[in-house]
């Protein structure tokens, strides 16, 4: 496709092979037929049974479907029913998340416009958009949509809001003049684009591209093409689960041959044996680890949602709160997108105007004192004319352009309201805005007097000024004042600030040219601020050891002029245009260092997110506009904006906030911190403990001349279910630790089973199997294979194991800190669970029949104290080693 934007209009209708009449409707008929509907395509999807088919292509599912299907065949219904129920639920809330997460072009689809006004046959008709064809001649106006992308052909005062698609804070105006084949996206000032918004004028244009063929169809294309990644939690679970299910697996074969081969290979033997090798395999896989993981995950959503923030995938909330880098948009994100008056330079002073955005709390200071407009004359005479000069509204939360209606809010904070000073001031008449002029008049009448009100670009209103204003009145206007004040206008400029200049004079009935010899009487300064926030909430992403990256479609000045505003890192400000210069091995060099991405394109972004993830961050991307779509579902986690965010950017996102505010993005970090510790905790528990069964039991064969192992079949599975449930899930809601927020983000290669926990898991493992070992001992020093010593023995070994299993929850809690110093109390929900867990193992000692099917014999108070203080070991044993670990 040719560059339309460097070709002039005769050149463009020639290319396209059209005419300024339009096309007629059989040659447009024949182009909808070559080129398709202007309208955006969907990839084929999956079914919805290959959907949920696919929850189940997991290895540690597969491994617990088997475990149910063996419980089941060997009698243990009940426990195979769980493991099966558990299983389908994890199945059910995944399908659920998938099939609510590619609804992305869907959105983009509401984008484009229903209808459009062309030419056919040399007459206006109006079309659905969706049979615009390359070569239609379409009209635009204010309030329209544009339906495909065009190349302008005529253009009356024309402004496009392009801030979804190019991240441009303020309306574009547009001309037909052709401009360099090099010019970016943001700069092609003679094209308009599909789903950007006509704000002011109207023009014709022809149209270049449609459906696919469009800028947003590339982004449509970049977000299909966008792979989806599995977050870090879902890939180390994956790991977990392999790892686990292999270890599992081979653990209990060798205790099935070694207790073979010490009891002998009789039929009844090996039934017995077979069934306490399947048994051990299903206590020790941990079913309850899909259970656990999504309620934490649901449980931090709940939460999340209190502080404003919609997960819409679970594994969100973890992701970002294993993020080390953020990427976010500038426009609506650090900033309000609301253009507010700070500065007012007047009589050669500097005033300072307090407040932000389209709220008109605010104040006009002098010297840090609120100024007195009845003593400044013209400085009520210039905020009035700013006022006057203006064809917004702030009816119904702002309508017009950004510019205008920050002077209405400036005269709001000086008590100067728009409907107050039209009622006192009609407007007779008004010399509209022309993006050549630079400037805009109106005539306005008080009392008789009639007065002319100009504003525009600083330069432009100065040259048409013989006058300024000084000292309360109107004095010749010297080349020394006129030095002074470009000198003031470049440097409110450097500042980032937009610098409008306001004049005016009085008039007679009879003059035609009011806008010459007119009073200067000063200038504004204006920017799209940051939110109050912002600051701190960048700081306490940098103290949490987590980059922050401002990634913008706006000017470089700007920019960087926020940027130090909220506090980013100082350093190089790199644009689109050097990064299209950069090869992937230079961007992943230089990108650590670089905190401010200027003009850059859509395209721009997922290089951008690509390269960080390169290096090995964990990426989260915030955005609002259509541009920030494809980045946001590249990065592991994308932040959309509830408010300014588009639909778009809604469906492509894994987390909408709901106030726009970045500031709960660091309490999503929190929380996502919390759970990936809760989510840990739940593992150390459940690992040390299955650790603890398998080696008891494995150790029993080895040790003991018996011919059966220490615990039956039955009271195994019962430890699963007595352990691995209540307690296990209660660690899934145990408060954040108070560092959270102060420690640096985990490596993204930071493994689960990191040395700390694995050697956790294997103390507590051996002093479960050594402390149960010992009193099966104590009970049964003769290894009685049968009578009442072998079933009190084996009692006792089935208590202590399970009291040593619920001690070690607490020593859980924390990874390096002392239970004493976490506290036994914290965790309410902790303790009713295991409360809860002692009465069901009590049950099946006491209640009559339970004991039977258990093989169980009742114990008096000195058994309990004697497995009581046994299971107090593996606490003992545990704080002894987290000394060890804190003081090396």
């Amino acid at each position: 496709m040719p560059d339309f934007h460097a070709l002039e209009g005769k050149a463009v209708l020639s290319e396209l092979k059209t005419r300024d009449s339009g096309l007629e409707t059989d040659d447009a008929r024949a182009r909808l037929a070559e080129y398709g509907l202007n309208e955006l395509k969907q990839e084929k999807k999956e079914s919805k049974i290959m959907l949920f088919i696919n929850q189940f292509r997991n290895f540690l599912i597969i491994i617990l479907i088997a475990a149910a299907a063996v419980s089941f065949a060997i009698g243990e219904a009940m426990d195979a029913l769980v493991i099966f129920v558990i299983v389908v639920i994890n199945a059910i809330v995944g399908f659920g998340q998938e099939f609510r997460a590619e609804k992305a072009l869907e959105a983009l689809k509401k984008m484009t416009s229903a209808s459009a006004r062309v030419l056919r046959d040399g007459r206006e008709a109006k079309i659905p958009a969706a049979e615009l064809v390359p070569g239609d001649i379409v009209l635009l106006e204010a309030g329209d949509r544009v339906p495909a992308d065009a190349r302008l052909l005529e253009a009356l005062e024309l402004r496009v809001d392009e801030a979804a698609l190019t991240g441009e804070s303020l309306p574009v105006d547009k001309n037909s003049n052709a401009v360099r084949a090099i010019a970016p996206l943001a700069d092609r000032i003679d094209m308009v684009y599909s789903g950007t918004v006509i704000v002011y004028g109207k023009a014709t244009a022809v149209i270049t591209a449609t459906g696919m063929k469009t800028e947003l169809g590339k982004i449509a294309s970049m977000v299909q093409a966008t792979e989806k990644e599995e977050t870090p939690l879902q890939k180390k679970l994956e790991v977990v689960g392999k790892q686990l299910g292999l270890m599992i697996l081979g653990i209990c074969a060798v205790v099935f041959i070694v207790g073979m081969l010490r009891v002998g290979w009789t039929p009844e033997h090996i039934s017995f044996m077979f069934l306490a090798a399947v048994s051990l395999a299903v206590a020790a896989i941990p079913e309850g680890l899909p259970a656990v993981v999504t309620m934490a995950l649901a449980l931090g959503t709940q939460r999340m949602a209190r502080e404003r923030a919609v997960i819409r995938k679970l594994p969100a909330v973890e992701t970002l709160g294993s993020c080390d880098v953020i990427c976010s948009d500038k426009t609506g994100t650090f900033t309000k997108n609301e253009m507010t008056v700070k500065r007012i330079y007047f009589d050669g002073r500097e005033l300072e105007v307090t407040g932000s955005g389209y709220e008109t709390d605010g104040a006009i200071l002098d010297g840090g004192k609120t100024a007195n407009l009845k003593e400044l004359k013209g400085l009520e005479v210039m905020i009035r004319g700013g006022v006057l000069c203006n064809n917004a509204s702030l009816e119904g939360g702002g309508m017009g352009d950004p510019t205008e209606l920050a002077l209405l809010v400036l005269g709001e904070k000086a008590e100067m309201g728009k409907r107050r000073l039209e009622d006192a001031h009609k407007r007779v008449h008004e010399v509209q805005f022309d993006s050549e002029r630079k400037r805009m008049s109106t005539v306005n009448v008080c009392g008789g007097v009639r007065c002319v009100y100009t504003k525009g670009a600083a330069e432009i209103v100065l040259g048409l000024c013989d006058r300024i204003y000084k000292n309360g009145k109107a004095v010749k206007l010297t080349p020394d004042d006129r030095k002074k004040l470009v000198e003031k206008n470049n440097d409110l400029a450097k500042r980032a600030l937009r610098v409008l200049g306001i004049a005016y004079r009085e008039i007679s009935l009879k003059e035609k040219d009011v806008e010459k010899d007119l009073v200067f009487l000063g200038m504004v300064g204006m920017i799209d601020p940051p939110r109050e926030e912002v600051k701190g909430a960048v700081s306490l992403c940098r103290a949490a050891g987590i980059q922050v990256k401002m990634i913008t479609g706006d000017h470089a000045v700007t920019a960087s002029a926020i940027a130090r505003e909220i506090g980013l890192p100082e350093g190089e400000v790199i644009t689109g245009a050097d990064l299209e210069k950069m090869s992937d091995n230079e961007l992943k060099r230089r990108v650590e260092h670089i905190s401010v991405f200027a003009r850059v394109n859509p395209e721009h972004k997922l290089k951008i997110v690509a390269a960080l993830k390169a290096n090995g961050h964990i990426v989260a991307m915030t955005g609002d506009g259509v541009n920030d779509a494809p980045a946001l579902k590249k990065a592991d986690i994308g932040v959309a904006m509830g408010i300014t965010g588009t639909e778009v950017t809604k469906e492509a996102g894994s987390m909408i906030l709901m106030d726009d505010n970045f500031a709960t993005i660091v309490s999503a970090v929190e929380e996502g911190r919390g759970i990936y510790d809760n989510i840990k905790k739940f593992i150390m528990f459940l690992l040390s403990c299955n650790i603890g069964e398998v080696l008891a039991l494995f150790l029993g064969i080895l040790l003991f001349p018996v011919k059966e192992t220490i615990l039956i079949p039955v009271q195994i599975l019962w430890m699963n279910l007595v352990t691995d449930g209540a307690p296990a899930l209660a660690l899934g809601v145990d408060p954040k630790a108070q560092d959270v927020m102060k420690r640096p983000p985990r490596p993204a290669k930071d493994r689960i089973f990191s040395g700390l926990v694995l050697k956790n898991i294997l103390l507590v493992g051996m002093v479960i199997a050594v402390g149960t070992l010992f009193v099966y001992w104590m009970y049964n020093p003769q290894f009685e294979n049968e009578g009442s010593a072998k079933i009190k023995a084996e009692t006792m070994a089935f208590t202590t194991m399970v009291l040593l299993e619920l001690v070690n929850v607490f020593n859980c809690r924390s990874e390096k800190g002392s239970i004493f110093t976490v506290g036994f109390t914290k965790n309410r929900w902790l303790l009713i669970a295991v409360g809860f867990s002692l009465l069901l193992q009590a049950m099946v000692i006491y209640v009559p029949g339970l004991n039977t099917a258990f093989g169980t014999a009742p114990l008096d108070l000195y058994d309990w104290a004697i497995a009581g203080l046994i299971a107090l070991s593996v606490l003992v044993a545990v704080e002894l080693y987290k000394i060890y670990e804190r003081t090396k």
